[in-house]
């Protein structure tokens, strides 16, 4: 009786484990996103040169994450929230545009995201199957859709952006349900922050997809 009590308390500490996980790992998402939303309104006026720098300069903080999670909780945060800053920074001109010409395909490009990453999270979170084959093709296949949009920028393919788009969008579906996984299977609170930029990734490059998508019914 009391080995089936321990086994019990074992199981309870650790589905209290994910919930805390989860529980974190999504408030970081918040606040990371509320930092992209303040910067794209900071950097609406920002010259190409300090958007291209800001880009850079995400990507090294996104890097350094990975070399100070285990030494530092609160830089590793730190750097996640300079991650959501500078990159909205870098993508501030391309909001502002939209937000000017065509504000409605903002509130498309967003609700749709917010619908793709709700459903195919739900069932990554959900399912039983090991999804990390999964993400593996998954990361194969995004780098050679890294290479077609490349191709696309030298050579016209009829509905070309359109294909980069939707294979872009099923490409972060197996992404979005293999990170949203990781939070149903881990507790350990040290990787709360690597999840989240993940599934801050997920949702902004769904977002450019559809905003991709949904622009071209307006041009």
């Amino acid at each position: 009786m009391g080995e089936y009590l321990d086994h019990r308390g074992g199981y309870a500490a650790a589905r209290g484990g994910t919930r805390t996980l989860f529980g974190q790992t999504m408030g970081y998402v918040a606040v990371t996103c509320g930092f992209f939303a303040l910067a794209c309104y900071l950097g609406r006026h920002l010259a190409m040169g300090a958007g291209i720098a800001a880009y850079i300069a995400a990507f090294v903080c996104l890097i350094a994450m990975n070399f100070t999670v285990r030494r530092s909780g609160a830089l590793t945060t730190g750097l996640l929230f300079a991650f959501g800053l500078l990159i909205g920074l870098a993508l501030a001109p391309t909001i502002a545009y939209y937000t000017v010409t065509s504000p409605q395909v903002l509130w498309q490009a967003g609700g749709a995201t917010g619908l793709f990453i709700a459903g195919f999270g739900a069932a990554g979170y959900a399912t039983r199957r090991d999804l990390s084959a999964l993400a593996r093709v998954s990361f194969f296949a995004l780098i050679a859709l890294i290479v077609f949009g490349i191709v696309l920028i030298f050579v016209h393919i009829p509905h070309g952006e359109l294909i980069y788009s939707v294979l872009g969008l099923v490409i972060f579906a197996g992404l979005t349900m293999f990170d949203f996984q990781r939070l149903r299977r881990s507790s350990d609170l040290a990787s709360s922050p690597l999840i989240a930029a993940s599934i801050f990734l997920d949702a902004l490059n769904v977002f450019l997809f559809f905003l991709r998508i949904f622009s071209r019914g307006e041009s």
